[in-house]
């Protein structure tokens, strides 16, 4: 039977850089909060993670359940779902690799670039799955300050730029200001010579891309997902747009069969089904737009304005730790930060009608405490 003293010998040989590794934030689901607080699972306002709402295409449900290859593994080459996915870019399939969601592809592409010691540039704040990828690889992530409203310092960010620099990341629309960079400040940025990931994660709900520009560029890449705008968060399906000699690295590093059968029939019959799929969309952007007046009419919160599904507010009164846990006890679930670029505010994803009327009701009753 193995000992206390066993385990401790055990850590000893796990990589030191990784002891004190804290892992990705994940948003908590609805079934935990059961318990918890004195309202149903199918009652939480879940606002916390950027899902979609709406959630899929119906065709996507019903392809699923009557798919009848689940029992063979899926095409490792993803050769049909890569022309799929490239005929909505509007690029040639070489261009294009797709993933376990987009966090695995930002995950490949520090595997390809980036060495221990090594650096990574990023405009802060921005999505965290940067930094868990550049902890993992043995990466300094270098986190140069936007400015007050989220843009880009250009100055700033080129002075960053040093020997040590292997890879510049900019999320656009950013994660969690839903800001949206300047088209000119990114081609600045790429024409450094650099490998560029450019993240457009909210692509669909901003509708500004640098895309085209892969062509053009061997240093540009841009991710994306399907989890936002097609509600496929939980099949995990995200790709990339790439120089076709970074796209077949990339094809050769991942894991085999990275995308399963059902993430692929499921965009598949997304893909199909657009025009539905972007009716949800204008349906969160519209909704986005009431979201953000709402809460400008709440004194205590500065919403900033946004370009993807969430808003940010800035917490200008209290404790952003605090009301989290105070809109979770009323089965209403948001996201805060308390980080050096991120004092004391709060992300609150887009959802219907429904939930922002529950939402500033809240609001407006914790205010008056």
């Amino acid at each position: 039977m193995a000992s206390s003293s066993d385990s401790s010998g055990i850590e000893k040989l796990i990589r030191s850089d990784l002891m004190s590794f804290v892992g990705y934030s994940a948003r908590k689901s609805p079934d935990t909060l059961v318990e918890k607080v004195d309202i149903s699972a199918d009652d939480i306002v879940k606002l916390d993670a950027n899902e979609n709402p709406y959630g899929c295409s119906p065709r996507v449900n019903q392809a699923l359940a009557v798919y009848p290859y689940i029992s063979v593994y899926p095409d490792n080459e993803q050769t049909k779902l890569k022309r799929l996915i490239a005929e909505y870019v509007g690029v040639g399939a070489e261009y294009i690799v797709a993933s376990n969601g987009s966090n695995q592809l930002i995950d490949l592409i520090f595997r390809l670039f980036v060495q221990p010691g090594e650096e990574v540039v990023t405009c802060a704040p921005s999505f965290s799955m940067f930094r868990f990828s550049a902890d993992i690889c043995g990466g300094r992530l270098v986190e140069v300050p936007r400015d007050e409203e989220f843009a880009i310092d250009m100055n700033a960010t080129k002075k960053a730029i040093n020997r040590k620099t292997k890879l510049i990341l900019v999320d656009n629309p950013n994660n969690p200001s839903g800001s949206l960079s300047c088209r000119s400040d990114i081609i600045e940025l790429i024409n450094i010579g650099l490998p560029i990931l450019v993240d457009e994660a909210y692509f669909e709900f901003a509708g500004e891309t640098v895309a085209s520009l892969v062509k053009r560029y061997d240093n540009l890449m841009v991710s994306r997902s399907f989890s936002k705008w097609a509600g496929l968060a939980g099949l995990r399906i995200g790709y990339g747009v790439f120089p076709p000699k970074i796209a077949g690295y990339l094809q050769r590093i991942k894991v085999p069969y990275n995308v399963s059968v059902a993430a692929q029939v499921a965009v598949e019959e997304s893909l199909k089904d657009v025009d539905y799929l972007m009716g949800g969309v204008r349906a969160i952007i519209k909704e986005r737009d009431r979201l953000f007046g709402e809460l400008g009419k709440i004194k205590w919160l500065k919403p900033f304005p946004s370009q993807a599904n969430f808003i940010l507010c800035s917490v200008m009164a209290g404790s952003a730790s605090q009301l989290q846990q105070d809109l979770e006890r009323r089965g209403i679930l948001v996201r805060y930060f308390n980080q050096p670029l991120l004092k004391n505010y709060v992300r609150i994803s887009v959802g219907k009608s429904e939930h922002t009327d529950a939402l500033i009701k809240a609001l407006r009753e914790l205010g008056e405490k």
